[in-house]
C-alpha cells in the first residue's frame, strides 16, 4: 500500500523516463543523475509492486502497468501547472471559455468586454465564434452563446435578447427600394434557414404565393453583410448587430419590417455546474442586456 504522501519526485522521474524511454535522458531534464532517476523508478515500482518499465540494451519499454499509470501522471502534472500558471499578482486567474455566434461576438459582445475585463480583470476570458454550430461538451467550452429557440438537448438556456431581421443594404440599393416588391428585383443574401425571407415578405404585405427569388446563401451573417457592403445583394439580417455601419450610413435599412424566428441564448451543459467565473459573467451578460 502507498505511504499517505504522493511521491512526487519518483512520479517526475517515470514520467519523464516514458517520455523519452531511457533514463539517461530523462536525467538531464530533470537535472540530475541517472541513478538518481533509475533510483526514483525503482522506489515507485516497489511501492506499487509492479515493473513499469522493461529495462532494454539500448532504452526502455513501457509494461502494460506503464502505459496504465503514464496518461494518469502526465494529465494530473499538466493540470498542475495549468493550475499555477493562472495565478498571477496574488490572484488566482479563473479561466472562462465562451463561445458565441459571430454576429453576437462582433455585433454586441466586443464593444461591451472592455467593461467585463475592467469589472473582473482576474476572469481570464476566452472567446471563440462559431456560426451557431456548436458542440459544448467536445469544445469543451464553459457557456455557448447562440441563436434559436432556445431548445437544445441536455442544456439549460437563459433568453438574452431578440433580433429581429430587417431588410439591410449599401445606400445605392436601398434608393431603388421604394416598395417591398422591389426586393424581387435584386439578389436576395439569406442564412441558412431557407423560409426567412418567405416570412418577411408575408410580414411586408406580400402574397404567401410571392415567389422569392433566388438566393445566394451564407452560413453566417457576417459573411452575409460583407457581401452586401460590396453591392452583392440585399440582406434579411439582425439590425442590432450592424447598429455601428447603420449609424455611419455605409449600410441602411430601407423598411421598418422586421420578422422574429429566434432569440440569442446563453447556454451550458446541465451536467456542467457553474464556477464563479461563469456566475460573473452570466450576471454581468443579463445586466448589460437589459440595460
Amino acid at each position: 500500500m502507498l505511504r499517505s504522501h504522493l511521491p512526487l519526485n519518483a512520479l517526475r522521474a517515470f514520467e519523464a523516463s516514458a517520455r523519452h524511454l531511457s533514463f539517461t535522458r530523462a536525467a538531464i531534464e530533470l537535472c540530475v543523475t541517472q541513478a538518481a532517476v533509475s533510483h526514483q523508478v525503482k522506489s515507485l515500482e516497489a511501492q506499487l509492486n509492479v515493473t513499469l518499465f522493461k529495462r532494454l540494451p539500448r532504452g526502455l519499454m513501457l509494461t502494460r502497468e506503464g502505459e496504465t499509470l503514464l496518461p494518469v501522471v502526465r494529465e494530473s502534472f499538466d493540470r498542475i501547472a495549468q493550475t499555477l500558471s493562472q495565478f498571477e499578482g496574488g490572484h488566482y486567474r479563473e479561466v472562462l471559455t465562451v463561445g458565441a455566434v459571430g454576429t453576437f461576438a462582433v455585433g454586441w459582445l466586443l464593444p461591451r468586454l472592455a467593461d467585463f475585463h475592467a469589472r473582473y480583470p482576474f476572469i481570464d476570458l476566452r472567446l471563440s465564434t462559431h456560426n451557431n454550430r456548436v458542440d459544448v461538451a467536445a469544445e469543451g467550452l464553459d457557456y455557448a452563446i447562440r441563436f434559436g429557440a432556445g431548445a437544445w438537448h441536455g442544456t439549460d438556456a437563459c433568453e438574452l435578447l431578440e433580433a429581429p431581421l430587417t431588410v439591410l443594404c449599401v445606400p445605392q440599393l436601398a434608393e431603388q427600394l421604394r416598395t417591398p416588391v422591389d426586393l424581387l428585383k435584386h439578389t436576395l443574401l439569406r442564412s441558412y434557414r431557407a423560409d426567412e425571407w418567405s416570412l418577411w415578405l408575408q410580414a411586408a404585405g406580400l402574397p404567401a404565393d410571392t415567389l422569392v427569388p433566388r438566393s445566394i446563401v451564407f452560413d453566417s451573417s457576417l459573411a452575409m453583410m460583407e457581401a452586401a457592403l460590396q453591392g452583392t445583394g440585399v440582406a434579411l439580417a439582425p439590425a442590432m448587430m450592424f447598429s455601428r455601419q447603420l449609424e455611419s450610413d455605409v449600410i441602411r435599412q430601407p423598411f421598418d419590417v422586421g420578422i422574429t424566428t429566434g432569440s440569442y441564448w446563453l447556454t451550458r451543459l446541465q451536467s456542467r455546474a457553474e464556477t464563479s467565473a461563469m456566475l460573473a459573467f452570466k450576471g454581468w451578460l443579463c445586466e448589460a442586456v437589459k440595460a
